[in-house]
């Protein structure tokens, strides 16, 4: 009789003191699980506020409220006794191992999320980086997507284009398309100039601010070469400088002048 109401003493003293700590670990879980979400909530409207992109703002909130989480179940296993040291090794070197698997991802993920604060380049903008030319169609967390001149569509992972210089076509406004035309040396250098400047004051897409340059730039071997620099916005780059050349080779055939070889390249430029 008196073995059994030991036991019975025994397991009421166990009873109490775990049910207590039960309790006490309930008590952290939920008052934990209710500050967690106070702190994302605290993160995301901080962010919101710093004019972060809504994407970083949702990630960083996230990951926020679970690693508060983390720290809540640890504690609340240690309250019941559980031996949170090895389950943190554990965790630790899960982390670590997933991280080296996962480095080049995380390397995307550090370069999406620097340019999604810094800001380079927005949607929309032209821009060459990663060994691409092309428009922004969207920003993500580890990839950027440009749609080339050709309509191809390429996905750029952002380590890469985060670690290349990044041109950026459209962040002044306007761009300035270089083309060279060259006469013959018995044309007049005046009446050249006059027909190229009315040639480009008829095109509306071409910019009056800053003003379009021509003007001679060398003396070739076989020609009189004009430097012709009409600024235009990003969009119609391409439209100009193609409707450029065919307009002034019309114009300078129509006046008796004569284009003695095929022209270079463009090459584009910022406006400063």
């Amino acid at each position: 009789m008196e073995g059994l109401e030991s036991m019975i003493s025994t397991a009421q003293e166990l009873a109490t003191r775990f049910g207590l700590n039960i309790i006490a670990a309930i008590v952290i879980f939920i008052v934990g699980g209710w500050a967690a979400k106070i702190i994302r909530r605290i993160i995301k409207r901080l962010m919101s506020r710093g004019g972060a992109d809504p994407l970083l703002v949702s990630f960083g909130s996230t990951i926020t409220y679970y690693a508060v989480m983390a720290f809540v179940v640890i504690a609340a296993l240690n309250r019941l006794g559980i031996q949170t040291a090895s389950f943190v090794a554990v965790l630790g070197a899960a982390g670590l191992a997933i991280g080296l698997a996962l480095q080049g991802s995380l390397a995307n993920f550090a370069a999406g999320a620097l340019m999604i604060i810094f800001r380079p380049f927005k949607v929309g903008d032209l821009i060459e980086g990663g060994g691409v030319l092309g428009v922004v169609e969207e920003i993500q967390l580890f990839t950027t997507v440009l749609k080339t001149p050709e309509n191809k569509t390429v996905i750029i992972p952002n380590g890469k284009l985060g670690g290349d210089n990044i041109i950026n076509y459209s962040a002044q406004g306007a761009l300035r398309v270089d083309l060279v035309v060259g006469v013959s040396y018995d044309a007049d250098i005046d009446r050249v100039k006059h027909f190229i400047k009315d040639v480009l004051s008829q095109d509306s897409r071409i910019l009056t601010d800053p003003a379009p340059t021509v003007a001679v730039m060398e003396l070739g071997d076989n020609s009189v070469n004009f430097a012709v620099r009409p600024w235009t916005e990003p969009s119609n780059n391409w439209d100009v400088y193609f409707a450029t050349y065919e307009a002034v080779k019309k114009r300078l055939d129509a006046e008796g002048i004569s284009i003695p070889f095929p022209q270079r390249d463009v090459h584009i430029f910022q406006h400063n």
